[in-house]
């Protein structure tokens, strides 16, 4: 959908530099685009690139305008301009309302909704308006799917779980399996603990492909509202998430943890359970959390693979080394002390 600049600007806010009249179809990078496209400088280590781009506009920040070639739009935030732009102009397209003839629909479909091949819906399920589910999907009995949500091709969702509104839920996700709970016999053998909880899913989550969510053992595990989640992340029973928290992709989540509202975690991070993480929390890729915690900021570590125990020695003096430098230091003063007057 070809837009011009002019209409961008009058949509989306920011300040045009050069001719309004430019028209633009699809988004690219600096050193990718053509004539045509919409390119955006976020990030200043590509900042090189922008002299040479062959895109018919690019999106800046101001102190790089006088830098670029072509016609601009200046923003503080290219980054966030650029996906709104995106959004405008890649919208997803909606598959023609109705009932593919081999679904199987056991309960009440309102007539805006789309519902692909093979796809099952039991009793007592209630779909919004708009939604749609797309091929191979499951829908256990009394699930709840909100408005204008997007389940793609083989999604399963279990019995009683709750999609808000405008959830967009990817391939082979599963929402609602049990969670891992299992009390020990005296024998060794292991007795499932039936899980008689829900996965609540609050607005406009996205949840990415082969992500797998627990429901609750008890209570609830609840995904608030506003939360992405990458592809392949386990979370598991009782875990609750907070408003607009971002997880990347290979993250697992153990137990019962609570995160807070806007945190973000980075793939293949570990979080192990009955830990509490504050709000606006940043916890860097591949790291391992062992405690909660309780202040906002970034927080970045791993630890060799030990045998437990020394683990637990080493890691316990790990967390003193800033103290035990200090006291290095004021042990190597007496050391020099001592040599002058030796």
């Amino acid at each position: 959908m070809p837009l011009c600049l002019d209409e961008i600007v009058e949509r989306l806010g920011g300040q045009l530099a050069g001719d309004g009249k430019t028209v633009v179809s699809r988004i690219a990078t600096l050193d990718g685009a053509a004539p045509g496209d919409l390119s955006f400088l976020a990030n200043p280590k590509y900042r090189s690139q922008l002299a040479k781009t062959r895109a018919s506009a690019v999106i800046v920040p101001a102190e790089a305008a006088a830098e670029c070639p072509t016609a601009a739009i200046l923003t503080p935030q290219p980054y966030l301009y650029f996906a709104r732009v995106a959004q405008w102009l890649h919208a997803p397209v909606k598959p023609p309302a109705g009932v593919h003839p081999t679904a199987v629909i056991l309960s009440a479909v309102p007539a805006s909704a789309s519902i692909g091949a093979n796809t099952y819906v039991d009793d007592d399920v209630a779909i919004g308006d708009d939604v749609v589910i797309g091929a191979n999907c499951s829908l256990g009995r009394g699930c709840r799917i909100g408005a204008g949500s997007r389940l793609h091709a083989g999604v399963a969702i279990y019995a009683g779980c709750v999609i808000g509104d405008r959830a967009i839920i990817h391939s082979g996700a599963v929402i609602g399996a049990d969670g891992f709970g299992f009390a020990r016999e005296d024998d060794g053998a292991w007795l499932k603990i039936p899980q008689t909880g829900r996965v609540v899913i609050g607005d406009d989550v996205e949840i990415g492909a082969n992500t797998t969510i627990d429901r609750g053992a008890i209570d609830d595990t609840i995904i608030e509202t506003g939360v992405k989640l990458d592809n392949q992340i386990q979370i598991a029973h009782n875990v609750r998430i907070g408003a607009h928290t971002a997880i990347a992709g290979c993250v697992g989540i153990a137990g019962s943890t609570r995160i807070g509202r806007r945190c973000t975690v980075g793939g293949a991070a570990m979080i192990i359970g009955h830990l509490t993480i504050a709000d606006d929390v940043s916890i860097s890729s591949g790291t391992l959390v062992t405690k909660s915690i309780a202040q906002a900021g970034t927080y970045t570590g791993s630890v060799p693979f030990l045998e437990h125990g020394q683990w637990l020695r080493n890691f316990s003096r790990l967390r003193h080394l800033d103290a035990m430098a200090d006291r290095i230091r004021v042990l190597e003063a007496r050391l020099a002390d001592l040599e002058k007057k030796t």
